[in-house]
């Protein structure tokens, strides 16, 4: 996986905004719960945000099995991720010199369904231990129309300002 390989990555313009630690960009991975996806279509863009799961290597997320984002994955199964985190703003007195405060992860990846059954409740059980301790079971009509995403990440970077 590599910082830069994938267009249109190119070198970040503002270097000493650049998170080039692994372990700062997986904490961010690790710090939301809401990964904001961009799909495209026939040169149309479609964003969505998505609870999601990361394991260190693979991002993850559900969907229903219908709908738009799978139908455009059946088109086209690359995308681009976004997740931020310590969102806000850095006033100034000059209206013009408003900055983000933030730190964000953007990558791009190619997603695949995972349907073997037992990978699936595995990927939905982190995603659900993301937001409570609880343990669930899912009846197996949820299973068959619940679609379990592995994004394979191919590039990543990071950026903060602010802190």
């Amino acid at each position: 996986m590599s910082n830069s390989t994938i267009p249109p990555f190119g070198a970040m313009r503002r270097k000493e905004r650049e998170i080039t630690s692994r372990d700062e960009i997986d904490a961010i991975l690790g710090l939301s719960t809401v990964m904001n996806l961009a799909f495209s279509d026939n040169n149309v863009p479609f964003l969505v945000p998505v609870f999601y799961a990361y394991d260190g290597a693979a991002l993850y997320f559900h969907s229903s099995s219908k709908g738009t984002k799978m139908e455009i994955l059946s088109r086209n199964d690359r995308l681009c991720f976004e997740v931020s985190v310590d969102q806000g703003v850095i006033e100034n007195d000059m209206a013009c010199d408003f900055e983000a405060r933030h730190r964000t992860v953007i990558g791009f990846g190619k997603a695949g369904i995972i349907e073997d059954i037992s990978e699936k409740v595995r990927v939905l059980d982190m995603i659900v231990a993301r937001f409570t301790d609880r343990k669930f079971s899912y009846p197996q009509g949820s299973l068959d129309n619940t679609a379990v995403v592995r994004i394979e990440i191919e590039s990543i970077k990071g950026k903060k300002h602010g802190f």
